[in-house]
């Protein structure tokens, strides 16, 4: 198999861009680096088609590997056709590699291996033949009696050669693969409670079936959660008969034959013991292997929506983190996120404390400013949002507050980072500032938190760890690199994620930066610890130095581009002091020439030299900006104010499998669902929406009991 050829054909690509693009790969460059710098050779592929490459390219390179691993294994055992070492050749997924290996893989003792040491191999292949047709099939397996090799008679000698026949069936690639692909299109879902008499959150599954083609990926998961939790027994159905009869087809081959009736009950032997139990498995593996890349995919969107949350700059902010019994943490925070006070207030349960809150509050405001006050949604948020709008509304400040999702906030403030980032602190604290500078910077600070514990998913404790990892680290990766990072204000964190540096390398320039003041000039960075000249090629574009030496040093301009980029400010007459100051707008009309003719002789490609010049236009520009901000508010809402009809305005917190769910103000999110979200047919609710939006909807179902809220985005759909 050529895998460049197959990727080309796969992504719709020219040949020549797939050679290009594994090229740069092989030869280690990172994805962002490729997405970003090296548009020439990849035809200017994003950094999410990018790494759906990358991944496809390591599952080809993984089967190819495998194919010469099983060939090797078969050899060895002196059974390789120049047939099979074809057919292992020509497969093109794992599965079919798998199947053809099967019959040669070293097995544990079985019923056919221990008949096969009893010599009755060659009676199974007499049966196999079908070519007797006359005669009783115990004739032909008498002389195969012998009590000294533990074969009593001619019957347990019959019986003997059938397990040998039941496993060869079992073991073929065709017969597996014709009944792999019926039980994925006829087979049926089936639970039932574990425990009739108890009653749990499963109880829609207590006696329920689908068929496995059709089964949405959150109930695949949902099942599997009340699977492992011993609430649910879960099983595949399928019709046996029909199954039976497909595996005839390919077994019994002389109707006449005096084996063909023996042949048929050692298929339904075959499948029923051997064949059965083996692609109900694989079934069920199926079905969780592709939900929970679903639910990775979700995931990762979600988290790059909240990611890629704008920031809100230049406001000084009063963090509150809501608890009852320990009370509510206050921190309040500069427009740079310096801590510049803490403290603790009661407004809540058991002291109910509000007339000391307001009056904290009050001087914590007057103080030092403050503009806005986030809240977070955990534990007595609702009930603190409402002692915050009635102290706005009674002391009539000109200032809103926000809801700030607190996930993760926790694994943060106890972590060993927090510890040494602000070691005088206590746990709360440190969540408290964590609020604060989610609103105001949020990627800087969610990158502090491991990815999984951000919120923004469904179920994903139960889906593979190291799946999600990988795609969550690949997605902060991606968003880190494409706003760029200060690089003398950055995190440790943060600068890990930029491309071309590990955890070790982002440690060095922290301590680099704080034993020489800073950097100046983006080659001080080779003069970091380990920090070398491969380092320094993927990652000097996406670090930027605000003031420093070089102009350029603070725009996404390339260190490799600078020679272009002064030749372009030379023909605009333009000074590199007018970058500093905000950009060039008319920059292309100031060059007075073609781009594309300027590019051949400047020796760049044409998509660099544009980059080069919307870099100039507008420096270090921010592609948050282009998200909606968070939603403020003045005052809060109860469920008993909430009408169905009603319009409101909410943002997006979560996005799943079957809609969304929209804080609008109340103290649970509603629900969006996905039959509500547009007046055409959509996919999947992100096809609409995404973490982070304002949408408008309309109250279609509220229960105050339970504090469930319905919603709708469309007017036409409230009842």
């Amino acid at each position: 198999m050529n895998i460049n050829e197959k990727l080309a054909k796969e992504f719709n690509l020219r040949l020549s861009r797939v050679e290009s693009t594994v090229a740069l790969i092989e030869d280690g460059n990172t994805i962002p680096f490729i997405a970003r710098y090296r548009k020439e050779a990849t035809g200017g592929l994003s950094d999410v088609a990018l790494r759906e490459l990358d991944e496809r390219l390591a599952y080809l390179k993984n089967i190819e590997a495998r194919k010469e691993e099983v060939l090797r294994l078969i050899d060895e055992q002196g059974k390789l056709t120049d047939e099979l070492a074809a057919e292992i050749r020509a497969a093109e997924i794992l599965q079919r590699v798998e199947d053809l290996y099967k019959p040669y893989r070293q097995k544990r003792a079985t019923r056919a291996s221990k008949a096969r040491e009893k010599g009755l191999g060659p009676l199974a292949e007499i049966v196999w033949s079908q070519l007797a047709v006359t005669g009783d099939p115990l004739d032909f397996a008498a002389p195969y009696a012998d009590a000294e090799k533990g074969v009593a008679d001619a019957a347990e000698a019959l019986a003997g050669a059938l397990d040998i026949i039941a496993e060869r069936i079992a073991d073929d690639p065709d017969i597996i693969a014709a009944l792999r692909e019926k039980t994925q299109k006829e087979g049926l879902i089936v639970s039932e409670a574990a425990d009739a008499a108890e009653s749990t959150v499963y109880g829609m599954y207590y006696a329920y079936e689908e068929a496995i083609a059709k089964i949405p990926d959150h109930r695949v998961l949902a099942v599997n959660r009340g699977e492992k939790e011993k609430k649910l027994k879960v099983r595949v159905r399928t019709a046996a008969e029909s199954f039976l009869s497909a595996a005839e087809a390919f077994v019994v081959t002389n109707e006449a034959s005096i084996f063909a009736e023996l042949l048929r009950e050692t298929i339904a032997d075959s499948y029923k013991r051997l064949i059965a139990p083996s692609l109900e498995r694989e079934a069920r593996a199926m079905l969780t292997e592709r939900a929970e890349a679903e639910a990775v995919k979700v995931f990762a969107r979600n988290t790059e929506s909240l990611l890629m949350t704008p920031p809100v700059k230049g406001l000084r902010v009063l963090a509150m983190d809501p608890g009852f019994r320990t009370g509510c943490k206050v921190a309040v925070l500069s427009e740079t996120g310096k801590l510049r006070a803490y403290t603790t207030v009661y407004p809540t349960e058991p002291k109910n404390d509000i007339a000391g809150t307001e009056a904290t509050l009050k001087k914590l405001i007057d103080k030092y400013d403050v503009n806005v006050i986030a809240i977070g949604n955990g534990t007595a948020s609702r009930e603190t949002e409402e002692v915050v709008a009635a102290f706005l509304a009674k002391n009539d400040l000109d200032l809103r507050y926000t809801i700030v999702n607190e996930a993760g906030a926790s694994v943060y403030s106890a972590s060993k980072l927090a510890t040494e980032e602000y070691p005088d602190l206590d746990v709360t604290t440190r969540g408290a500032m964590s609020l604060g500078r989610r609103l105001q910077d949020p990627m800087a600070e969610l990158v502090k938190i491991p990815p999984q514990s951000i919120g923004v998913g469904q179920y994903q404790h139960d889906i593979n760890q190291g799946l999600l990892d990988r795609a969550l680290t690949g997605v902060v990766e991606n968003c880190v690199n494409r706003v760029g990072v200060d690089l003398n204000t950055a995190s440790a964190p943060l600068l890990s994620y930029v491309a071309g540096i590990n955890a070790a390398i982002a440690k060095n320039i922290v301590a680099w930066r704080e034993e020489n003041g800073g950097f100046e000039d983006r080659k001080q960075l080779k003069k970091v610890p380990k920090l070398g000249d491969k380092s320094f090629g993927q990652c000097a574009g996406f670090l930027r130095i605000a003031g420093g030496k070089n102009p350029l040093d603070g725009t996404s301009v390339h260190p490799e581009s600078y020679r272009a980029a002064a030749e372009i400010l030379k023909r605009a007459s333009v000074g590199e002091d007018e970058i500093a100051r905000g950009g060039v707008p008319d920059i292309e009309a100031r060059v007075g020439e073609s781009l594309k003719r300027l590019a051949e002789e400047l020796g760049v490609g044409l998509p660099t030299l544009r980059d080069i010049v919307a870099e100039i236009r507008k420096p270090a520009r921010d592609p948050r900006e282009d998200a909606p901000p968070p939603v403020f508010r003045r005052d809060v809402k109860s469920f008993d104010d909430l009408k169905v009809g009603m319009e409101l305005v909410g943002t997006v917190r979560n996005v799943v499998d079957f809609g969304a769910f929209v804080d609008v103000g109340v103290k649970n999110d509603g629900l969006v669902h996905i039959s509500r979200m547009s007046d055409r047919y959509i996919r999947h609710p992100m096809d609409v929406v995404s973490v982070g939006d304002t949408v408008k909807v309309w109250i279609v179902g509220v229960d105050a009991e339970k504090q469930k809220l319905a919603l709708s985005m469309r007017k036409d759909k409230i009842n």
